[in-house]
């Protein structure tokens, strides 16, 4: 028996606190990749799997809305059966973070500190995307 007499009703709302954590990570990565959907910069198949890891820790119902969706579920659907991105979504990928690249370096200018940040979060998401499998079906 645990000495404590309030713990279970303190580890219930512990909880229910990490299911609003996740319920809100799940929001904002989903807000993130409609973003990306306007915006070519930003990518949309990483943050809709991260608010569907999100939502599959927090709520089972927005998780299958998301997973089922019409538009933005196939990718996620696509991911989950083959572990692997279409080599024409790498090449895209590839293409868009050079391009913002060169445009944050050219147009922006930023100071060198802030280049060299660019240039590294750029090159770590460049390594992470040729590092992924390559499926060779195109849907």
């Amino acid at each position: 028996m645990d000495p404590r007499p309030d713990a279970p009703r303190a580890e219930a709302a512990h909880a229910r606190h990490v299911r609003w954590v996740f319920l809100a990570l799940g929001w904002g990565f989903f807000a993130l990749g409609v973003v990306g959907v306007v915006l070519p910069v930003v990518p949309t198949t990483p943050f809709m799997l991260l608010a569907l890891w999100a939502f599959s820790r927090s709520s089972r119902r927005f998780h299958d809305w998301l997973y089922t969706h019409r538009v933005l579920g196939p990718p996620l659907q696509r991911w989950q059966r083959e572990r692997a991105v279409p080599a024409w979504a790498k090449a895209v990928a590839l293409v868009s973070m050079a391009a913002s690249t060169g445009y944050v370096a050219l147009v922006v200018r930023p100071p060198w500190y802030g280049l060299l940040a660019t240039g590294t979060i750029v090159a770590a998401g460049l390594v992470y995307i040729v590092r992924l499998p390559t499926s060779q079906r195109r849907r």
